[in-house]
């Protein structure tokens, strides 16, 4: 169970949402199930539109979560992430702040969504 918060200069106000953990949507999904204006163009990881900066509200460290290929590629091209930072995320399961909504699953972690 997760809560996760969306903000932008887009938008009012923040949204806070509950997402199931563990559920296989991506969080562009939640998005638009809750009508957040979250741009997306294609929705599977090869434009970039929907890209997101994910913060941990928890306080603990963040879970890791793989990254797609596609997802590397866009966020590498975007200047977004450098390959150190993918090697940290695929050998000490930490993730990268930067993201694309389209591929992010949401797990049992409270987030804040900045777009």
């Amino acid at each position: 169970m997760a809560n996760v918060t969306f903000t932008s200069p887009r938008m009012q106000r923040d949204l806070t949402v509950y997402a199931v953990a563990g559920d296989t949507h991506t969080l562009l999904s939640v998005a638009k199930k809750n009508k957040v204006p979250l741009e997306s163009d294609c929705e599977n990881g090869e434009c970039g539109s929907c890209l997101i900066q994910v913060s941990v509200l928890s306080g603990k460290a963040p879970v890791g979560m793989a990254l797609t290929e596609k997802e590397k590629t866009v966020l590498r091209y975007a200047g977004k992430i450098t390959q150190a930072q993918i090697d940290d995320a695929e050998t000490n399961d930490r993730p990268p702040p930067w993201r694309l909504a389209c591929q992010f699953i949401v797990r049992h972690e409270d987030i804040l969504v900045t777009f």
